[in-house]
C-alpha cells in the first residue's frame, strides 16, 4: 500500500555529511546511504509514494549563517536527491502528486521553522518559488515569528508570524503547527487556511510538549487540518525510548474518536530521531506497519491514514 509521509530530516543529516560534522565517510549517494533511514532505495522499498522532507536549521548555527545553511540544503535536495535520481520527482505544486507515475517517488520541501528568513519576507517568498509547500513557523525554541514549545513564554505570534501565515493561505502553502507553542497554535487557528500537523502525536495518550491536546486537535479537524502521527517513542509512550506497534496505534484510536478518521496521517520524523517503534526503523520498514493496522482497521481506513486522508485534505 503506498505511503505518504509528511516529515524527514534527512537534508540536514546531508548536509552534515558534507560538511563532515557527524558522519565522516567519502562521498553522498543518497540512493543507498546508510546512515539516512529515508534513502531512496528505503523509501522504494516501503512503498512511500511521497516524501516530505524538511529544511531544518540547527538552534545553535548563528543567525547570520542561517539564511546560506537552508539554502545549502535546498541545494542538496535538486543536487542529490533529484538530480541524481530521476525516479524522485519535485512536487511543486499539489496536483503534481497526481501525475506520479509508477516508479516514481514524489518529493515535498518543507520547511521546519522560520528562523532562516530572519524578518525578510523576500527570502519567503523565494522559498515558495523554489518549492516550499508547508511552512512550520518555528521549532522548539523560538524565533522572531512566534514561540516554539521549548521556550519558556510560551508566547504567540509576532505580527510578522501571522503575515507568514498569511502569505501561507496566499500561496497554498500549509501552515505547519507541529513545534508551536500553545498560544501560537490558537493564534494560528485563528488566520491559517491551511494548517496541518506535519509530526505530532495526541497528548491524552502520552504527554508530552510536542503532542496536542484533545481540544487542539479538534480544532485543527474543524478547519480542515490533518495531523500526521510521529514514530518517536518519547512522543508515543510516557518517559520511554521504547514502543511497539500498538503504542502507536493507540494514538490513531484516540485521533479516530476525536473525528479523525479521515484526517489522520503519517509523518514518522525519520532521520531526526534516535529511537525507534519496534520493527519500523525505517521507511524500508512502512509495510510493517500497514500490515498490522490491517488487523484493526478496514482497508479503506489504512488507506486513508497513508496517503488518502492527505490527499483529500491538501489546498485545491
Amino acid at each position: 500500500m503506498k505511503v505518504i509521509d509528511t516529515h524527514c530530516d534527512a537534508l540536514v543529516k546531508l548536509q552534515n555529511e558534507k560538511i563532515g560534522k557527524r558522519h565522516k565517510v567519502n562521498g553522498v549517494d543518497y540512493r543507498s546511504a546508510n546512515f539516512l533511514d529515508t534513502n531512496f532505495n528505503r523509501l522504494q522499498k516501503g512503498e512511500v509514494k511521497v516524501q516530505f522532507f524538511a529544511i531544518f536549521i540547527y538552534p545553535d548555527v548563528p543567525s547570520d549563517q542561517k539564511w546560506q545553511y537552508a539554502c545549502d540544503q535546498i541545494d542538496i535536495f535538486y543536487e542529490d536527491i533529484l538530480g541524481k535520481n530521476p525516479e524522485m520527482k519535485h512536487i511543486k505544486n499539489w496536483g503534481d502528486i497526481d501525475n506520479l507515475k509508477e516508479g516514481e517517488i514524489g518529493a515535498v520541501l518543507s520547511l521546519e521553522g522560520a528562523d532562516a528568513i530572519g524578518n525578510d519576507v523576500r527570502k519567503l517568498r523565494h522559498l515558495y518559488r523554489l518549492g516550499v509547500l508547508a511552512v512550520g513557523l518555528t521549532w522548539n525554541n523560538a524565533n522572531l515569528c512566534a514561540d516554539g514549545v521549548g521556550e519558556p513564554r510560551l508566547g504567540g505570534l509576532t505580527s510578522l508570524g501571522k503575515e507568514v501565515v498569511k502569505l501561507n493561505n496566499k500561496n497554498k502553502v500549509l501552515t505547519d503547527v507541529s513545534h508551536i507553542s500553545e498560544r501560537g497554535f490558537w493564534d494560528t487557528m485563528d488566520i491559517s487556511e491551511y494548517p496541518f500537523a506535519s509530526h505530532s502525536n495526541a497528548k491524552a495518550i502520552c504527554d508530552h510538549p510536542r503532542n496536542l491536546t484533545d481540544e487542539q486537535i479538534k480544532a485543527l479537524f474543524d478547519k480542515g487540518g490533518t495531523i500526521h502521527v510521529v514514530f518517536n517513542p518519547p512522543f508515543i509512550k510516557k518517559d520511554s525510548t521504547k514502543a511497539t506497534f500498538s503504542d502507536l496505534i493507540k494514538h490513531i484510536d484516540h485521533l479516530c474518536s476525536l473525528g479523525g478518521r479521515n484526517k489522520v496521517g503519517f509523518g514518522s520524523d525519520f532521520d531526526g530521531i534516535n529511537h525507534y517503534v519496534k520493527n519500523l526503523r525505517n521507511a524500508a520498514n512502512y509495510q510493517h506497519l500497514i500490515n498490522e493496522l490491517l488487523k484493526y482497521y478496514a482497508e479503506e481506513d489504512v488507506k486513508g491514514f497513508a496517503y488518502q486522508n492527505f490527499l483529500d485534505c491538501r489546498p485545491v
